[in-house]
Protein backbone atom coordinates (compact mmCIF):
# COMPACT_ATOMS: atom_id res chain seq x y z
CA UNK A 1 0.00 0.00 0.00
CA UNK A 2 1.09 3.21 -1.07
CA UNK A 3 1.19 6.59 1.54
CA UNK A 4 1.69 9.99 0.21
CA UNK A 5 2.65 11.39 3.34
CA UNK A 6 2.20 14.81 4.38
CA UNK A 7 -0.81 15.15 1.43
CA UNK A 8 -3.71 13.90 2.53
CA UNK A 9 -5.04 14.90 5.75
CA UNK A 10 -7.55 12.67 7.94
CA UNK A 11 -9.52 15.45 7.62
CA UNK A 12 -10.82 14.53 4.15
CA UNK A 13 -11.73 10.88 5.65
CA UNK A 14 -13.72 12.34 8.69
CA UNK A 15 -15.76 15.16 6.38
CA UNK A 16 -16.93 11.84 3.84
CA UNK A 17 -17.45 9.90 7.16
CA UNK A 18 -20.41 12.20 7.88
CA UNK A 19 -22.67 11.29 4.75
CA UNK A 20 -21.19 7.26 4.88
CA UNK A 21 -22.88 7.49 9.04
CA UNK A 22 -25.59 8.83 7.90
CA UNK A 23 -26.28 6.05 5.03
CA UNK A 24 -25.40 3.67 8.12
CA UNK A 25 -28.41 4.70 10.00
CA UNK A 26 -30.60 2.78 7.80
CA UNK A 27 -31.61 1.06 10.95
CA UNK A 28 -33.45 3.42 12.08
CA UNK A 29 -35.84 3.95 9.24
CA UNK A 30 -37.42 0.78 10.65
CA UNK A 31 -40.31 2.42 12.84
CA UNK A 32 -41.18 4.31 9.19
CA UNK A 33 -42.01 1.85 7.20
CA UNK A 34 -42.99 -0.98 10.19
CA UNK A 35 -46.26 -0.06 10.18
CA UNK A 36 -46.97 -0.34 6.72
CA UNK A 37 -45.23 -3.75 6.66
CA UNK A 38 -47.67 -4.75 9.52
CA UNK A 39 -50.55 -4.15 7.11
CA UNK A 40 -49.44 -5.87 4.11
CA UNK A 41 -47.92 -8.55 5.19
CA UNK A 42 -51.09 -9.32 7.94
CA UNK A 43 -48.69 -10.07 10.55
CA UNK A 44 -49.23 -9.05 14.48
CA UNK A 45 -47.61 -7.04 16.82
CA UNK A 46 -45.27 -10.55 18.30
CA UNK A 47 -44.54 -10.88 14.31
CA UNK A 48 -43.31 -7.07 13.77
CA UNK A 49 -41.55 -7.04 17.15
CA UNK A 50 -39.30 -10.14 15.87
CA UNK A 51 -38.47 -8.23 12.23
CA UNK A 52 -37.53 -5.99 14.92
CA UNK A 53 -35.11 -7.89 16.31
CA UNK A 54 -33.72 -8.86 12.90
CA UNK A 55 -33.37 -4.92 12.16
CA UNK A 56 -30.96 -4.96 14.91
CA UNK A 57 -29.80 -8.45 14.41
CA UNK A 58 -28.37 -7.48 11.20
CA UNK A 59 -26.70 -3.61 12.09
CA UNK A 60 -24.82 -4.73 15.60
CA UNK A 61 -23.65 -8.39 13.70
CA UNK A 62 -20.44 -6.63 12.97
CA UNK A 63 -17.47 -9.41 13.70
CA UNK A 64 -16.98 -10.44 10.35
CA UNK A 65 -16.40 -6.75 9.25
CA UNK A 66 -14.38 -6.68 12.71
CA UNK A 67 -11.87 -9.05 11.42
CA UNK A 68 -11.62 -7.96 7.89
CA UNK A 69 -10.92 -4.80 8.27
CA UNK A 70 -7.54 -5.08 9.52
CA UNK A 71 -7.09 -7.32 6.38
CA UNK A 72 -8.65 -5.16 3.90
CA UNK A 73 -8.57 -1.85 2.80
CA UNK A 74 -11.62 0.57 3.42
CA UNK A 75 -12.97 0.58 0.30
CA UNK A 76 -13.52 -3.20 -0.04
CA UNK A 77 -15.15 -3.07 3.36
CA UNK A 78 -17.88 -0.25 1.67
CA UNK A 79 -18.58 -2.60 -1.04
CA UNK A 80 -19.62 -5.37 0.31
CA UNK A 81 -22.25 -3.12 2.82
CA UNK A 82 -23.38 -1.46 -0.58
CA UNK A 83 -24.09 -5.07 -2.24
CA UNK A 84 -26.09 -6.31 1.43
CA UNK A 85 -27.94 -2.61 1.33
CA UNK A 86 -28.63 -3.19 -2.42
CA UNK A 87 -30.02 -6.91 -2.04
CA UNK A 88 -31.62 -6.92 1.46
CA UNK A 89 -33.43 -3.34 0.65
CA UNK A 90 -34.73 -4.46 -2.30
CA UNK A 91 -36.15 -7.70 -1.33
CA UNK A 92 -37.99 -5.81 1.12
CA UNK A 93 -39.81 -3.32 -1.64
CA UNK A 94 -40.28 -6.16 -3.57
CA UNK A 95 -42.75 -7.35 -0.74
CA UNK A 96 -44.32 -3.87 0.15
CA UNK A 97 -44.58 -2.80 -2.85
CA UNK A 98 -46.31 -5.82 -3.91
CA UNK A 99 -44.20 -6.20 -6.76
CA UNK A 100 -43.94 -9.89 -5.48
CA UNK A 101 -46.56 -11.31 -3.68
CA UNK A 102 -46.88 -14.20 -1.22
CA UNK A 103 -42.76 -14.01 -0.06
CA UNK A 104 -42.93 -16.02 3.14
CA UNK A 105 -41.48 -14.10 6.64
CA UNK A 106 -38.64 -16.08 6.98
CA UNK A 107 -37.28 -14.96 3.67
CA UNK A 108 -38.28 -11.15 4.83
CA UNK A 109 -36.57 -11.45 8.01
CA UNK A 110 -33.80 -13.19 6.46
CA UNK A 111 -33.47 -9.77 3.91
CA UNK A 112 -33.45 -7.27 7.11
CA UNK A 113 -30.94 -9.05 8.48
CA UNK A 114 -29.12 -8.61 5.34
CA UNK A 115 -30.37 -4.89 4.51
CA UNK A 116 -29.01 -3.89 7.95
CA UNK A 117 -26.34 -5.38 8.27
CA UNK A 118 -24.84 -3.19 5.68
CA UNK A 119 -24.75 -0.62 8.46
CA UNK A 120 -21.99 -2.69 10.25
CA UNK A 121 -19.74 -2.63 7.56
CA UNK A 122 -20.20 0.97 6.89
CA UNK A 123 -19.88 1.80 10.60
CA UNK A 124 -16.95 -0.07 11.31
CA UNK A 125 -15.00 0.78 8.26
CA UNK A 126 -15.62 4.74 9.16
CA UNK A 127 -15.05 4.07 12.91
CA UNK A 128 -12.02 2.24 12.78
CA UNK A 129 -10.19 4.06 10.19
CA UNK A 130 -10.98 7.29 11.94
CA UNK A 131 -10.42 6.63 15.41
CA UNK A 132 -6.42 5.25 13.78
CA UNK A 133 -6.08 8.46 12.01
CA UNK A 134 -7.38 10.15 15.38
CA UNK A 135 -5.85 8.37 17.74
CA UNK A 136 -5.51 11.38 20.10
CA UNK A 137 -9.01 12.56 20.50
CA UNK A 138 -11.12 9.46 20.38
CA UNK A 139 -13.81 10.56 22.30
CA UNK A 140 -14.29 13.50 20.32
CA UNK A 141 -14.12 11.37 16.81
CA UNK A 142 -16.16 8.70 18.15
CA UNK A 143 -19.32 11.25 19.36
CA UNK A 144 -19.11 12.89 16.08
CA UNK A 145 -19.25 10.21 13.83
CA UNK A 146 -21.87 8.08 16.26
CA UNK A 147 -23.82 11.45 16.28
CA UNK A 148 -24.33 11.65 12.33
CA UNK A 149 -25.30 7.90 13.04
CA UNK A 150 -28.07 9.32 15.30
CA UNK A 151 -28.94 12.18 13.56
CA UNK A 152 -29.55 9.46 10.40
CA UNK A 153 -33.11 9.02 11.64
CA UNK A 154 -34.19 12.75 11.28
CA UNK A 155 -32.71 12.48 7.91
CA UNK A 156 -34.39 10.02 6.80
CA UNK A 157 -37.47 11.32 8.47
CA UNK A 158 -37.25 14.67 6.27
CA UNK A 159 -36.74 12.68 3.05
CA UNK A 160 -39.63 10.49 4.00
CA UNK A 161 -41.86 13.11 4.84
CA UNK A 162 -41.20 15.74 2.55
CA UNK A 163 -39.82 14.26 -0.94
CA UNK A 164 -41.30 10.56 -0.80
CA UNK A 165 -44.66 11.58 0.75
CA UNK A 166 -44.72 9.35 3.79
CA UNK A 167 -44.55 6.32 1.04
CA UNK A 168 -43.30 3.30 2.79
CA UNK A 169 -42.09 1.40 -0.83
CA UNK A 170 -40.67 4.69 -1.96
CA UNK A 171 -38.16 4.98 1.24
CA UNK A 172 -36.95 1.03 0.52
CA UNK A 173 -36.41 1.88 -2.88
CA UNK A 174 -34.45 4.62 -1.68
CA UNK A 175 -32.43 2.98 0.79
CA UNK A 176 -31.68 0.00 -1.65
CA UNK A 177 -30.30 2.63 -4.20
CA UNK A 178 -29.27 5.08 -2.17
CA UNK A 179 -26.69 3.78 0.16
CA UNK A 180 -24.44 1.62 -2.38
CA UNK A 181 -24.34 5.33 -4.14
CA UNK A 182 -23.07 6.86 -0.72
CA UNK A 183 -20.72 3.96 -0.68
CA UNK A 184 -18.89 3.66 -4.35
CA UNK A 185 -19.19 8.47 -4.09
CA UNK A 186 -16.74 7.84 -0.39
CA UNK A 187 -14.36 5.20 -1.37
CA UNK A 188 -11.80 7.29 -2.58
CA UNK A 189 -11.62 9.55 0.16
CA UNK A 190 -12.49 6.51 3.40
CA UNK A 191 -8.56 5.67 3.77
CA UNK A 192 -6.14 5.51 6.33
CA UNK A 193 -3.54 8.67 6.49
CA UNK A 194 -1.16 9.97 7.70
CA UNK A 195 -2.29 10.23 11.31
CA UNK A 196 -3.10 13.63 13.08
CA UNK A 197 -0.56 13.70 16.24
CA UNK A 198 -2.24 17.29 17.59
CA UNK A 199 -3.26 17.22 20.85
CA UNK A 200 -7.04 18.28 20.80
CA UNK A 201 -6.65 21.00 22.94
CA UNK A 202 -4.26 22.93 20.59
CA UNK A 203 -6.12 26.12 18.66
CA UNK A 204 -6.27 24.35 15.31
CA UNK A 205 -7.57 21.31 16.17
CA UNK A 206 -9.83 22.60 18.56
CA UNK A 207 -11.01 24.78 16.08
CA UNK A 208 -12.14 21.97 13.30
CA UNK A 209 -13.62 20.19 16.00
CA UNK A 210 -15.45 22.42 17.29
CA UNK A 211 -16.64 23.64 13.46
CA UNK A 212 -17.63 20.44 12.80
CA UNK A 213 -19.62 19.68 16.01
CA UNK A 214 -21.20 22.77 15.31
CA UNK A 215 -22.34 22.13 12.16
CA UNK A 216 -23.87 18.79 13.34
CA UNK A 217 -25.67 20.49 15.46
CA UNK A 218 -27.21 23.09 13.52
CA UNK A 219 -28.12 20.18 11.24
CA UNK A 220 -30.03 18.55 13.62
CA UNK A 221 -31.93 21.61 15.18
CA UNK A 222 -32.58 22.28 11.37
CA UNK A 223 -34.44 18.87 11.05
CA UNK A 224 -36.24 19.02 14.07
CA UNK A 225 -37.89 21.85 13.20
CA UNK A 226 -38.23 21.36 9.68
CA UNK A 227 -40.04 17.80 10.72
CA UNK A 228 -42.00 19.74 13.17
CA UNK A 229 -43.03 23.19 11.05
CA UNK A 230 -44.11 20.68 8.11
CA UNK A 231 -46.68 18.65 10.38
CA UNK A 232 -47.81 21.71 12.20
CA UNK A 233 -48.58 24.00 9.10
CA UNK A 234 -48.29 21.58 6.29
CA UNK A 235 -45.68 23.39 4.02
CA UNK A 236 -45.87 23.24 0.32
CA UNK A 237 -43.77 21.20 -2.13
CA UNK A 238 -41.66 23.96 -3.20
CA UNK A 239 -40.88 25.14 0.76
CA UNK A 240 -40.53 21.15 1.38
CA UNK A 241 -38.20 20.69 -1.42
CA UNK A 242 -36.34 23.72 -0.32
CA UNK A 243 -35.75 22.72 2.96
CA UNK A 244 -34.66 19.70 1.43
CA UNK A 245 -31.65 21.23 -0.12
CA UNK A 246 -30.78 23.00 3.04
CA UNK A 247 -30.16 19.95 4.61
CA UNK A 248 -28.42 18.63 1.87
CA UNK A 249 -26.02 21.95 2.01
CA UNK A 250 -25.60 21.30 5.83
CA UNK A 251 -24.04 17.76 5.17
CA UNK A 252 -21.66 18.84 3.22
CA UNK A 253 -20.27 21.51 6.20
CA UNK A 254 -17.92 19.44 7.24
CA UNK A 255 -16.18 19.38 3.80
CA UNK A 256 -14.79 23.17 4.65
CA UNK A 257 -11.89 21.80 6.75
CA UNK A 258 -10.06 20.03 4.00
CA UNK A 259 -11.30 22.83 1.95
CA UNK A 260 -9.62 25.47 4.18
CA UNK A 261 -6.39 23.19 4.64
CA UNK A 262 -5.95 22.83 0.85
CA UNK A 263 -6.12 26.72 0.10
CA UNK A 264 -4.67 28.65 3.26
CA UNK A 265 -2.75 26.20 5.45
CA UNK A 266 1.40 26.01 5.13
CA UNK A 267 2.69 22.96 4.40
CA UNK A 268 4.78 22.50 8.12
CA UNK A 269 7.07 19.46 6.86
CA UNK A 270 8.98 20.90 4.09
CA UNK A 271 10.33 18.22 1.65
CA UNK A 272 7.65 15.69 2.41
CA UNK A 273 4.96 16.85 -0.42
CA UNK A 274 5.87 14.47 -2.68
CA UNK A 275 7.65 11.62 -1.24
CA UNK A 276 6.17 8.17 -1.41
CA UNK A 277 6.68 5.55 1.34
CA UNK A 278 5.97 2.03 1.22
CA UNK A 279 4.30 0.67 3.83
CA UNK A 280 2.78 -3.09 4.54
CA UNK A 281 -0.68 -3.12 6.48
CA UNK A 282 0.97 -3.95 9.94
CA UNK A 283 3.48 -1.12 9.59
CA UNK A 284 1.01 1.11 8.42
CA UNK A 285 -1.02 -0.26 12.14
CA UNK A 286 1.46 -0.22 14.30
CA UNK A 287 1.82 3.60 12.91
CA UNK A 288 -1.70 4.29 13.72
CA UNK A 289 -1.81 3.09 17.01
CA UNK A 290 1.36 3.97 18.21
CA UNK A 291 1.56 7.81 17.20
CA UNK A 292 1.28 9.14 21.01
CA UNK A 293 4.07 7.81 22.24
CA UNK A 294 7.98 7.94 20.94
CA UNK A 295 8.54 4.84 18.45
CA UNK A 296 11.74 3.12 19.07
CA UNK A 297 12.91 1.03 16.18
CA UNK A 298 15.13 -1.85 16.72
CA UNK A 299 15.57 -5.17 14.62
CA UNK A 300 14.06 -8.48 16.06
CA UNK A 301 18.35 -9.92 16.92
CA UNK A 302 18.77 -6.58 19.26
CA UNK A 303 15.54 -7.23 21.39
CA UNK A 304 16.36 -10.57 21.58
CA UNK A 305 20.21 -9.79 22.80
CA UNK A 306 19.01 -6.77 24.98
CA UNK A 307 16.00 -9.09 26.48
CA UNK A 308 19.37 -11.37 26.89
CA UNK A 309 21.18 -9.33 28.68
CA UNK A 310 18.29 -7.71 30.66
CA UNK A 311 17.72 -4.41 29.46
CA UNK A 312 14.41 -5.11 28.05
CA UNK A 313 11.78 -7.19 30.05
CA UNK A 314 9.16 -8.41 27.86
CA UNK A 315 5.38 -8.55 29.45
CA UNK A 316 3.71 -12.00 29.36
CA UNK A 317 0.42 -10.72 28.98
CA UNK A 318 -0.97 -6.88 28.46
CA UNK A 319 -2.05 -4.65 30.89
CA UNK A 320 -5.42 -2.49 30.34
CA UNK A 321 -4.48 0.14 28.35
CA UNK A 322 -2.64 -2.16 26.34
CA UNK A 323 -3.18 -3.48 23.33
CA UNK A 324 -5.07 -7.16 24.28
CA UNK A 325 -5.87 -9.67 21.59
CA UNK A 326 -9.13 -10.47 21.18
CA UNK A 327 -9.09 -13.81 23.06
CA UNK A 328 -6.86 -12.18 25.69
CA UNK A 329 -9.82 -9.25 26.47
CA UNK A 330 -12.87 -11.68 27.11
CA UNK A 331 -11.12 -13.50 30.03
CA UNK A 332 -11.30 -10.02 31.62
CA UNK A 333 -13.49 -8.87 34.14
CA UNK A 334 -13.98 -5.10 33.02
CA UNK A 335 -14.65 -6.13 29.23
CA UNK A 336 -17.98 -7.93 30.40
CA UNK A 337 -18.81 -5.09 32.68
CA UNK A 338 -18.81 -2.81 29.75
CA UNK A 339 -20.48 -5.45 27.28
CA UNK A 340 -23.13 -5.82 30.37
CA UNK A 341 -23.56 -2.31 31.48
CA UNK A 342 -23.82 -1.14 27.27
CA UNK A 343 -26.31 -4.22 26.95
CA UNK A 344 -28.60 -3.12 29.61
CA UNK A 345 -28.47 0.33 28.51
CA UNK A 346 -29.00 0.16 24.68
CA UNK A 347 -30.72 -2.93 24.90
CA UNK A 348 -33.50 -1.47 26.42
CA UNK A 349 -33.58 1.88 24.93
CA UNK A 350 -33.71 -0.05 21.07
CA UNK A 351 -36.80 -1.83 22.58
CA UNK A 352 -38.28 1.78 22.85
CA UNK A 353 -36.81 2.81 19.36
CA UNK A 354 -38.32 -0.43 17.66
CA UNK A 355 -41.60 0.04 18.86
CA UNK A 356 -41.84 4.04 18.69
CA UNK A 357 -44.71 4.20 16.29
CA UNK A 358 -46.77 1.68 18.35
CA UNK A 359 -46.32 3.34 21.32
CA UNK A 360 -47.38 6.80 20.11
CA UNK A 361 -50.43 5.57 18.29
CA UNK A 362 -51.16 3.48 21.91
CA UNK A 363 -50.39 6.77 23.64
CA UNK A 364 -53.39 8.79 21.44
CA UNK A 365 -50.59 10.43 18.77
CA UNK A 366 -51.73 10.57 15.28
CA UNK A 367 -48.58 11.65 13.82
CA UNK A 368 -45.93 9.34 15.31
CA UNK A 369 -43.09 10.66 12.95
CA UNK A 370 -42.44 13.52 15.13
CA UNK A 371 -41.74 11.04 18.36
CA UNK A 372 -38.86 9.65 15.60
CA UNK A 373 -37.52 13.19 14.96
CA UNK A 374 -37.48 14.26 18.54
CA UNK A 375 -35.62 10.99 19.70
CA UNK A 376 -33.41 11.17 16.28
CA UNK A 377 -32.10 14.68 17.11
CA UNK A 378 -32.03 13.41 20.96
CA UNK A 379 -30.35 10.79 20.18
CA UNK A 380 -27.52 12.87 18.34
CA UNK A 381 -27.31 15.11 21.44
CA UNK A 382 -26.22 12.38 23.70
CA UNK A 383 -23.63 11.24 20.97
CA UNK A 384 -22.03 14.42 20.37
CA UNK A 385 -22.27 15.16 23.80
CA UNK A 386 -21.45 11.89 25.87
CA UNK A 387 -18.19 12.60 23.30
CA UNK A 388 -17.28 16.08 24.12
CA UNK A 389 -17.77 16.01 28.10
CA UNK A 390 -16.56 12.50 28.70
CA UNK A 391 -13.35 13.69 26.56
CA UNK A 392 -12.96 17.13 28.34
CA UNK A 393 -13.90 15.10 31.92
CA UNK A 394 -10.56 12.17 31.25
CA UNK A 395 -8.70 14.99 30.31
CA UNK A 396 -9.15 17.84 32.95
CA UNK A 397 -10.10 15.55 36.03
CA UNK A 398 -8.94 11.32 34.57
CA UNK A 399 -12.47 10.70 35.23
CA UNK A 400 -13.33 7.60 33.56
CA UNK A 401 -16.12 7.53 30.78
CA UNK A 402 -18.28 4.83 31.93
CA UNK A 403 -19.12 7.39 34.87
CA UNK A 404 -21.25 9.36 32.10
CA UNK A 405 -23.08 5.47 31.70
CA UNK A 406 -23.94 5.36 35.32
CA UNK A 407 -25.95 8.99 35.44
CA UNK A 408 -27.60 8.45 32.04
CA UNK A 409 -28.75 4.88 33.34
CA UNK A 410 -30.00 6.70 35.98
CA UNK A 411 -32.09 8.80 33.76
CA UNK A 412 -33.00 6.23 31.82
CA UNK A 413 -34.94 4.57 35.30
CA UNK A 414 -37.02 7.98 35.00
CA UNK A 415 -37.59 7.97 32.06
CA UNK A 416 -38.97 4.47 31.46
CA UNK A 417 -41.34 5.48 34.67
CA UNK A 418 -42.60 8.28 33.08
CA UNK A 419 -43.73 5.52 30.02
CA UNK A 420 -45.05 3.45 32.41
CA UNK A 421 -47.25 6.61 34.22
CA UNK A 422 -49.20 6.34 30.75
CA UNK A 423 -49.58 10.46 31.75
CA UNK A 424 -50.37 11.85 27.69
CA UNK A 425 -48.04 15.15 28.93
CA UNK A 426 -45.02 13.44 29.47
CA UNK A 427 -44.61 11.37 26.50
CA UNK A 428 -42.40 13.92 24.40
CA UNK A 429 -40.39 14.13 27.61
CA UNK A 430 -39.50 11.10 28.52
CA UNK A 431 -38.78 10.50 24.00
CA UNK A 432 -36.40 13.58 24.50
CA UNK A 433 -34.70 12.17 27.91
CA UNK A 434 -34.34 8.79 26.27
CA UNK A 435 -32.63 9.51 23.57
CA UNK A 436 -29.90 11.59 24.86
CA UNK A 437 -28.95 9.03 26.85
CA UNK A 438 -29.32 6.38 24.61
CA UNK A 439 -26.78 8.19 22.79
CA UNK A 440 -24.35 9.00 25.42
CA UNK A 441 -24.25 4.63 25.77
CA UNK A 442 -22.91 4.79 22.23
CA UNK A 443 -20.24 7.69 22.12
CA UNK A 444 -19.24 6.35 25.46
CA UNK A 445 -18.50 2.63 25.06
CA UNK A 446 -16.27 2.99 21.64
CA UNK A 447 -13.65 5.11 23.29
CA UNK A 448 -13.80 2.96 26.79
CA UNK A 449 -13.03 0.25 24.91
CA UNK A 450 -10.46 1.64 22.57
CA UNK A 451 -8.37 3.24 25.59
CA UNK A 452 -8.91 -0.52 27.82
CA UNK A 453 -8.14 -2.58 24.90
CA UNK A 454 -6.09 -0.72 22.27
CA UNK A 455 -6.56 -0.26 18.80
CA UNK A 456 -4.98 -3.02 17.39
CA UNK A 457 -7.80 -5.25 17.24
CA UNK A 458 -11.22 -2.32 18.14
CA UNK A 459 -12.78 -3.59 15.01
CA UNK A 460 -13.54 -6.72 16.75
CA UNK A 461 -13.96 -5.88 20.01
CA UNK A 462 -16.18 -2.94 19.66
CA UNK A 463 -18.43 -5.12 17.26
CA UNK A 464 -18.44 -7.83 19.58
CA UNK A 465 -19.99 -4.82 22.38
CA UNK A 466 -22.33 -4.35 19.66
CA UNK A 467 -24.30 -7.70 20.02
CA UNK A 468 -25.33 -6.04 23.22
CA UNK A 469 -27.95 -4.27 21.17
CA UNK A 470 -29.98 -7.30 18.99
CA UNK A 471 -29.78 -9.50 22.33
CA UNK A 472 -31.51 -6.70 24.36
CA UNK A 473 -34.12 -6.21 21.74
CA UNK A 474 -34.80 -10.00 21.43
CA UNK A 475 -34.91 -10.11 25.25
CA UNK A 476 -36.86 -6.99 25.94
CA UNK A 477 -38.76 -6.46 22.24
CA UNK A 478 -39.38 -9.59 20.64
CA UNK A 479 -39.92 -11.80 23.93
CA UNK A 480 -41.58 -9.50 26.30
CA UNK A 481 -42.61 -6.31 24.65
CA UNK A 482 -44.55 -7.50 21.66
CA UNK A 483 -46.14 -10.41 23.95
CA UNK A 484 -47.51 -8.27 26.28
CA UNK A 485 -48.59 -5.75 23.48
CA UNK A 486 -50.93 -8.68 21.84
CA UNK A 487 -51.93 -9.63 24.80
CA UNK A 488 -53.40 -6.89 25.70
CA UNK A 489 -55.21 -5.60 21.67
CA UNK A 490 -56.77 -9.41 22.41
CA UNK A 491 -58.23 -8.76 25.44
CA UNK A 492 -59.52 -5.32 23.56
CA UNK A 493 -60.67 -6.40 20.43
CA UNK A 494 -61.76 -10.08 21.11
CA UNK A 495 -62.04 -12.39 17.75
CA UNK A 496 -60.81 -9.07 15.60
CA UNK A 497 -57.31 -11.38 14.05
CA UNK A 498 -53.74 -10.52 14.94
CA UNK A 499 -53.03 -7.24 12.82
CA UNK A 500 -54.68 -5.16 15.45
CA UNK A 501 -53.68 -2.31 17.09
CA UNK A 502 -53.76 -1.85 20.90
CA UNK A 503 -54.40 1.62 22.63
CA UNK A 504 -54.04 3.00 26.36
CA UNK A 505 -51.16 2.60 29.01
CA UNK A 506 -51.17 -0.80 29.19
CA UNK A 507 -50.12 -1.97 26.08
CA UNK A 508 -46.59 -1.21 27.79
CA UNK A 509 -46.86 -0.57 30.80
CA UNK A 510 -45.31 -3.98 32.53
CA UNK A 511 -42.75 -3.58 29.74
CA UNK A 512 -41.45 -0.05 30.89
CA UNK A 513 -41.49 -1.40 34.42
CA UNK A 514 -39.14 -4.25 33.26
CA UNK A 515 -36.77 -2.31 31.56
CA UNK A 516 -36.87 0.33 34.31
CA UNK A 517 -35.43 -2.80 36.95
CA UNK A 518 -32.99 -3.72 33.78
CA UNK A 519 -31.11 -0.12 33.90
CA UNK A 520 -31.28 0.29 37.27
CA UNK A 521 -29.19 -2.87 37.38
CA UNK A 522 -26.87 -1.24 34.73
CA UNK A 523 -26.69 1.40 37.18
CA UNK A 524 -24.91 -0.47 39.65
CA UNK A 525 -22.77 -2.47 37.12
CA UNK A 526 -21.45 0.82 35.61
CA UNK A 527 -20.65 2.08 38.86
CA UNK A 528 -18.09 -0.76 39.78
CA UNK A 529 -16.48 -0.63 36.43
CA UNK A 530 -15.68 3.02 36.97
CA UNK A 531 -14.18 2.64 40.17
CA UNK A 532 -12.41 -0.59 38.73
CA UNK A 533 -10.73 1.41 36.25
CA UNK A 534 -9.79 4.55 37.19
CA UNK A 535 -6.33 3.46 38.13
CA UNK A 536 -6.17 3.05 34.46
CA UNK A 537 -7.30 6.54 33.09
CA UNK A 538 -5.07 8.15 36.06
CA UNK A 539 -1.82 6.61 34.20
CA UNK A 540 -3.48 7.34 30.92
CA UNK A 541 -4.23 10.55 30.94
CA UNK A 542 -1.81 11.68 34.04
CA UNK A 543 -0.10 13.93 31.43
CA UNK A 544 -4.14 15.79 30.67
CA UNK A 545 -3.74 13.94 27.21
CA UNK A 546 -3.72 10.50 26.06
CA UNK A 547 -0.19 8.57 26.58
CA UNK A 548 -0.22 4.84 25.02
CA UNK A 549 1.63 2.35 27.41
CA UNK A 550 4.54 0.87 26.38
CA UNK A 551 4.16 -2.79 25.78
CA UNK A 552 8.05 -3.22 26.98
CA UNK A 553 9.58 -1.82 29.98
CA UNK A 554 13.16 -0.42 29.33
CA UNK A 555 15.80 -0.27 32.32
Amino acid sequence: MKVKVGTRPPWIGLAAAAWVEVAAGSAYCFPLYSHAAKTVLGIDQRGLTMLGVANDIGENFGLVPGVLCNRLPPWSVLSVAAVLSFVGYGILWLAVSKTVIGIPYWVLWIALCIATNSSAWLGTSILVTNMRNFPLSRGTVAGILKGYVGLSAAVYTEVYTGVLHNSATHLLLCLSLGIPAVCFLSMYFVRPCTPSVEEENSSEERCHFLFTQLASVILGVYLLVSTVLDDVLGLSTHVTYALFGGMFFLLFAPLAIPVKMTLWRKKRELGSIDRLVDWSSEEISNLLIATSSSVIYASDEDILLAEGEGAIIKKKSPRRGEDFEFCEALIKADFWLLFMVYFLGVGSGVTVLNNLAQIGIAAGTEDTTILLSLFSFCNFVGRLGGGAVSEHFVRSRMLPRPIWMTLTQIIMVISYLLFASGIPATLYTSTALLGICYGVQFSVMVPTASELFGLKHFGMMYNFMLLGNPLGAFLFSGLLAGYIYDKEAARQYPGFGSSISCFGPNCFRVTFLVLAGMCTLGTVLSAVLTVRIRPVYQMLYASGSFRHPRSTSIH
